[in-house]
């Protein structure tokens, strides 16, 4: 990793504590400065997390605490950035085990057309903007570098912090935590094209760029034959080793990377006179994509991932410690200025993309103000940039500043979200973006004798043992929910469906809800959002004082508050699992599994995922 031209003092304040240390014994100047190193990020790590502070944001500030404005406890900088280089390799190794491109170009038309169109579209508007500021005269943004790496700033999100909120906040299985993680793989595969693309545009001819593809085809070609018809064989081979199968995957990822970084000697040895190579980084992304559909996908990112995030750790301390004392505040008020893009183009970009292809207006808000940061790949975007000579010390500084700056709201970001949609309903309305409201045909329908308030596992699976069981009752049931992709799917299945808001009491007496005979509170509290199902529950029992309600719980003690308001039987999903998985333990234990398996299916059928709207 490039040092950006900073140079480090030949002496600081940091030095005799670096002396004092290596004198104690015969430490050598590597191990001395990856220890500090180390030091430094577990200690502000502890302290920034005690403070709800993202971790990434203590590696950076422990680079800026050793680095050369502040003490100038390194002494070999090479070596710790060599060492980092590798963190950024499996970096990308890892992201491209993540990339199935097959399961992407298979999903729903909201997360397929937006995925294509929102990073082109943001980078575009992002450039643009900028570009409009640098005319102004401001000397950072001088020339068309910083506006275009400014504008890819603004352009992805970040997969590790918007993946942490998700799951420290159960959202990873809700319809926003779903598109999230499809436009994080999409943008994933942008930012691989951005990286083919990043060596040509010091010359950007049409022959340098087709070249660059080319040779990239050339990689992902081989990289996918050799995948397919003999690295499968291998892994099988030592499959029964598990540290085997890192070794092998460590050993093709930087083969790959190899094989990229010296194509053009390879094409030579052939007799085919052509200068062409392709990053190690590139390189190990594709090997990353070659298995990622492979069955060993899974135990190679189990293990890679602890081994990556100790090298990537190093990353971002060697990338704090290029980050400059600020020259004034031009640097810190850019940087504030990029945030401030970035977030307010989730809302002129991506909420009207997403609504337009079919998600209804609140998951649309919540989806855009989850990704409302800048991501840890555009560090890596500007790193490399630098080293190409684009950008100088002062805007790789200006996307860090950034970085940090949306990181430290996003958590804000996701507890607001739905009061964020509230806020925003009547901009909403006033620029076109309406709820689409309850279906007018429902008005006029049956009236349902099952209701469902919310689909989600409990309600798909519930309507797949409907179907097998008691398909009549399928076209007397009723959903109400806002996850509007999957209404067509129920439809077809003959289910009445309204959209709306479950917390609404005036979407449930329009829906019919008062003449139900039973109403099925399927989703936990969890995924709820602005209400919970005590809440629910009153409201159902006043709306329908004569309807049998049964209510979901995600916690024993929350039954009996659940039962005082009204519910007439209380669920636990975790118990009643634990009731229908207990007669299996106690069948394996006595030796007759298999019995018990086959009588399970002969009563309820084997699991069939077409069964299921959502598998």
């Amino acid at each position: 990793m490039p040092s950006f031209d900073l140079p480090l003092a030949t002496a600081g304040p940091g030095d005799d504590v670096a002396l004092a240390l290596a004198s104690a014994g015969a430490v050598s100047p590597l191990v001395r400065d990856l220890g500090l190193c180390l030091v430094a990020a577990g200690v502000l790590s502890a302290l920034f997390v005690r403070l709800r502070i993202p971790a990434i944001a203590a590696l950076l500030v422990a680079g800026v605490v050793l680095g050369p404005a502040g003490l100038e406890a390194i002494a070999d900088r090479a070596s710790v950035d060599t060492i980092a280089s590798l963190g950024l390799t499996l970096l990308l190794f890892v992201i491209g085990l993540e990339v199935n491109l097959g399961a992407l170009l298979a999903s729903g038309r909201t997360l397929v057309v937006t995925g294509l169109v929102q990073v082109p579209l943001t980078l575009a508007i992002g450039t643009g903007a900028f570009l409009g500021l640098g005319a102004t005269g401001w000397a950072l943004l001088a020339g068309f570098y910083p506006a275009l790496y400014l504008g890819v700033a603004c352009s992805f999100s970040s997969t590790l912090l918007v993946v942490k909120y998700l799951h420290e906040r159960r959202l990873l299985d809700s319809t926003a935590g779903r598109l999230c993680i499809g436009l994080l793989i999409f943008q994933d595969v942008w930012a691989i094209v951005f990286l083919a693309l990043q060596p040509s545009f010091a010359n950007p001819s049409l022959a340098p760029i087709a070249l660059t593809f080319a040779g990239t085809a050339v990689v992902g070609v081989a990289a996918t034959l050799v995948a397919r018809f003999a690295l499968g064989r291998l892994f099988q081979i030592v499959a029964r080793s598990p540290e085997l199968v890192v070794t092998l995957a460590l050993a093709w990822c930087f083969g790959v990377g190899l094989f990229g970084a010296h194509l053009g000697d390879v094409a030579h040895a052939v007799g085919v006179r052509v200068e062409v190579s392709v990053s190690l980084e590139m390189g190990a992304l594709i090997a990353g994509a070659t298995i990622a559909t492979s069955p060993y996908a899974y135990e190679v990112v189990a293990r890679v991932v602890h081994l990556r995030d100790f090298f990537v750790t190093l990353f971002f301390v060697g990338l704090g410690m290029s980050i400059p004392v600020p020259d004034g505040g031009s640097v810190l008020l850019l940087a504030a200025l990029v945030a401030l893009v970035a977030v307010a183009l989730r809302f002129v970009v991506f909420l009207p993309l997403l609504y337009g292809t079919g998600l209804d207006r609140r998951n649309a808000v919540n989806a855009s103000a989850k990704l409302a940061q800048v991501s840890e790949f555009c560090l890596v975007i500007a790193y490399l940039g630098a080293r190409l000579d684009h950008l100088d010390g002062a805007l790789v500084s200006v996307v860090i500043f950034a970085f940090v700056l949306t990181a430290l709201i996003t958590p804000m970001l996701f507890a607001m979200s739905d009061q964020l949609y509230l806020r925003l309903r009547g901009v909403l309305d006033r620029v076109g973006i309406r709820s689409r409201g309850v279906k007018p045909e429902v008005e006029n329908a049956t009236p349902p004798r099952l209701v469902l308030l919310g689909f989600h596992r409990v309600a798909s699976a519930l309507l797949a043992e409907l179907e097998r069981a008691q398909p009549e009752l399928v076209g007397q049931t009723l959903v109400v929910d806002i996850n509007a992709p999957i209404h067509d799917q129920l439809r077809s299945r003959g289910v009445q469906v309204v959209y709306g808001d479950i917390a609404s009491v005036d979407v449930l007496r329009h829906a019919g809800v008062a003449g139900a005979e039973v109403i099925v509170s399927t989703v936990p509290d969890e995924l709820l959002r602005g209400s919970t199902n005590l809440g629910l529950v009153k409201q159902v029992r006043a709306l329908a004082p004569e309807a049998t309600i049964i209510a979901s719980a995600t916690r024993a003690s929350d039954a009996p508050g659940l039962r005082a308001a009204g519910a007439d039987h209380v669920f636990r999903p975790p118990s009643e699992v634990a009731l229908g998985l207990a007669p299996a333990i106690y069948a394996a234990l006595d030796g007759n599994l298999a019995g018990y398996v086959e009588a399970a299916i002969d009563a309820h059928g084997a699991l069939d995922p077409a069964a299921e709207v959502i598998d």
